[in-house]
């Protein structure tokens, strides 16, 4: 809580009782709870009002009459049940409850827990992924049913069938739906129907019955084909309660076999008025491209096609001549740009050479044997001396030598 609120957070009664319910709610969906019924009150609307306890705890719980029509035996106090519901938050009193959508006698716990046990097993192998369950077939011919050819499941699916599409056929694999040798009839129907491609889809299922009633349903036999079927399948065994280990091997899973042909039999009227639609749209889109075609090709006389294509040449003829232009223009700017460039090079380099130097009144003196003179230091009274000017050479000896101030010659302090 410290995480989502603040501390100093205050809230409402109202407010603390909708966040437990939400927290309540959401966590515990579906809830399944062992104990000892106490204090077990029908009422007059078929709703039964009693507590769940063991050693240690207890907790209220409610079964609406709906959920209360299904039970398969009398409860009384002192009986250990197994009840599968949801838990809420009844706030006028503050209290939490389980509503009960399911109970049985907790002697049937072993077998939820084999089926519980069965269905990791299965799950682990991959049988259950979403990735491998087929699509529905949009418009199926045939519907195969693998079910008890005697009971109520197999007329309410051939009554909603010819309600919703008559032109829609139903086979009927009849197969054993409970006790001894059930599993094995409905893996053979099922097997058969494959073989033979007897339908564009499958139903496989049953009415209502108890847990142990449903139990061909969660056999590994059934599983197994029900996931390597090629054809769908569409599993619908007992109540919308009710469930079985077939419901997620199938690729569909109905609440009831009602369901099941409501999910696999599309309405005949609604393909017919989707079918409708379908041709009048087909019919205006074609009707609006022949006549846009017909608009197009009036469009393509001689004079139109030439001044078509001048409108197409124009353009790309002025693009060239500009480009033409800009090229000549960067051309001739960037020669006279080097041309300047060059000239002022040649100015420097002009003003850098020896004649130009010579010219301006400085001479080279070199010794008798070539050395160039560039200290009085390097000569001595009576020698000769070669000067160079820039016209001529002159021949002189050496007088005298004296150390000057050059900073006396040229005015600097």
């Amino acid at each position: 809580m410290n995480e989502l609120f603040p501390q100093d957070t205050v809230f409402s009664v109202t407010q603390i009782t909708e966040l437990i319910s939400e927290v309540l709610t959401q966590t515990f969906k579906t809830i399944t709870i062992e104990g000892e019924i106490s204090n077990w009150r029908p009422s007059s609307a078929g709703h039964i009002y009693f507590t769940l306890k063991d050693n240690s705890a207890q907790i209220k719980a409610v079964m609406f009459r709906g959920s209360a029509y299904h039970l398969n035996f009398t409860p009384r106090d002192g009986d250990k049940v197994r009840c599968t519901g949801s838990l809420s938050v009844y706030a006028p009193q503050g209290s939490y409850q389980i509503i009960v959508t399911k109970m049985e006698a907790a002697g049937s716990g072993n077998i939820l827990q084999m089926l519980e046990e069965r269905k990791k097993k299965l799950a682990a192998e991959g049988l259950f992924d979403s990735a491998r369950k087929k699509e529905l077939p949009r418009f199926p011919k045939t519907i195969g049913v693998v079910t008890s050819p005697t009971g109520a499941a197999i007329r309410d699916i051939l009554q909603i069938t010819k309600r919703r599409n008559p032109t829609i056929n139903v086979t009927v694999l009849p197969a054993i739906v409970q006790g001894e040798g059930a599993a094995q009839t409905i893996v053979k129907m099922i097997e058969i129907a494959n073989f033979y491609q007897l339908c564009d889809v499958l139903i496989v299922g049953r009415g209502g019955g108890s847990l142990e009633d449903l139990l061909p349903f969660s056999e590994e036999s059934v599983i197994r084909t029900i996931a390597a079927s090629k054809i769908p399948v569409i599993s619908a065994v007992g109540h919308e309660i009710d469930w079985a280990l077939c419901d997620y091997a199938a690729d569909k899973r109905a609440a009831t076999p009602s369901a099941a042909a409501e999910l696999a039999v599309p309405l005949l009227s609604d393909l017919k008025t989707q079918l409708g639609n379908y041709k009048e749209t087909l019919y205006t889109g074609i009707k609006q491209k022949v006549e846009q075609k017909r608009l197009l090709i009036r469009a393509f006389n001689a004079d139109s096609l030439e001044v078509r294509f001048r409108a197409i040449q124009q353009p790309l003829l002025n693009r060239y001549d500009n480009a033409k232009q800009a090229l000549q223009k960067n051309m001739a700017d960037r020669i006279k740009d080097l041309r300047v460039r060059i000239k002022n090079c040649t100015a420097v380099l002009e003003s850098s050479s020896p004649e130009a130097i010579f010219k301006r009144g400085y001479s080279m003196v070199r010794t008798k044997d070539g050395t160039v003179v560039r200290s009085a230091s390097q000569v001595a009274a009576g020698d000769l001396l070669e000067i160079t000017p820039a016209e001529g050479r002159i021949f002189a000896g050496v007088d005298r030598i004296e150390k000057i101030d050059r900073r006396k010659i040229y005015g600097k302090n």
